[in-house]
């Protein structure tokens, strides 16, 4: 078999490293006998020690879904010093929405115990999430009753990242999704934001992250990424922004262009992607504190 010339051993080399700093140990349980969605994915770099930690959390409307679509962020940001997570979590309609968050928080609790074993630091911890793991990361940053009961305080939180997200103010989604099929005279959706979080008003009050912001709490700095041009997902990001400031949390809201729902989530660690020059300022910011 012929020799490959030098520049091209060396690249195959490289290749392979990045793709073995890359790979993750899969499927931890963080449930002792749980379920077999109760488990989720450290990427480490080498020799990590005392890193920061991303937890992030997927999307799929909280019915689909899994841990390894991550695309390019596990490299992005090892390559920026973290350790990042990856979790699973139980799926409606299986189990209710309270359940489902408690399974997060469980992962939480799991990922503070044992992370300094891949290298982490559980003391400071980015969470983040797209479409529905932003409603997810939202809530568990604000209402602080879902860490506590894993021994968890905000303390430990230096970032929130909701990517494109719909549901920080449940009711209102609901009321708009809702009139928008009535005045065009369409069906209503048969398990739709309403019933998703629980067809009960105080239940959609009570899973909206706007509910639970307060001043003194410690939430954490939030970067709010969302699609420019999506009329519900903008108005949900500006909602959130504007009870966010109204608590003196810092908070950032950008409207990346030119995108949509899927891309701007696919798109996030691409050397010239906006939005992702906007995550790289915020981290800068936040490991500054």
């Amino acid at each position: 078999m012929p020799r490959l010339p030098c520049y091209l051993s060396l690249l195959a080399c490289a290749l392979t490293t990045v793709a073995f700093a890359q790979e993750p140990k899969s499927n931890i349980p963080y449930v002792e006998n749980g379920h077999a969605r109760h488990v989720l994915d450290v990427y480490s770099p080498p020799n990590a020690k005392n890193l920061p930690v991303v937890f992030w959390i997927h999307g799929g409307g909280w019915q689909t879904g899994d841990k390894k679509n991550v695309n390019l962020k596990p490299k992005w940001f090892m390559d920026k010093g973290f350790v990042f997570v990856s979790i699973n979590h139980r799926l409606l309609p299986e189990v209710d929405m309270g359940t489902l968050i408690g399974d997060v928080a469980k992962a939480f609790g799991w990922m503070e115990k044992h992370i300094t074993e891949y290298g982490g630091d559980p003391k400071r911890v980015l969470v983040g999430g797209h479409s529905s793991g932003a409603q997810l990361a939202t809530i568990i940053c604000t209402d602080d009753r879902y860490l506590k009961a894993e021994g968890v305080g905000f303390d430990v939180l230096i970032g929130c990242v909701p990517v494109d997200g719909d549901t920080y103010d449940v009711p209102a989604i609901i009321e708009t999704a809702e009139t928008r099929r009535r005045v065009h005279g369409q069906e209503q959706a048969k398990f739709g934001h309403r019933e998703k979080f629980g067809n009960d008003p105080a239940k959609h009050k009570d899973f909206s992250a706007v509910t639970h912001i307060a001043k003194g709490k410690g939430i954490p700095p939030f970067l709010i990424l969302h699609v420019s041009n999506h009329p519900d997902n903008a108005a949900q990001a500006s909602r959130l922004t504007t009870v966010l400031k109204g608590a003196g949390v810092s908070v950032i809201n950008y409207g990346a262009k030119d995108t949509n729902h899927v891309k701007l989530n696919n798109d996030l660690g691409l050397p010239d992607d906006p939005a992702t020059a906007e995550l790289t300022k915020f981290v800068a910011s936040i490991l500054k504190r």
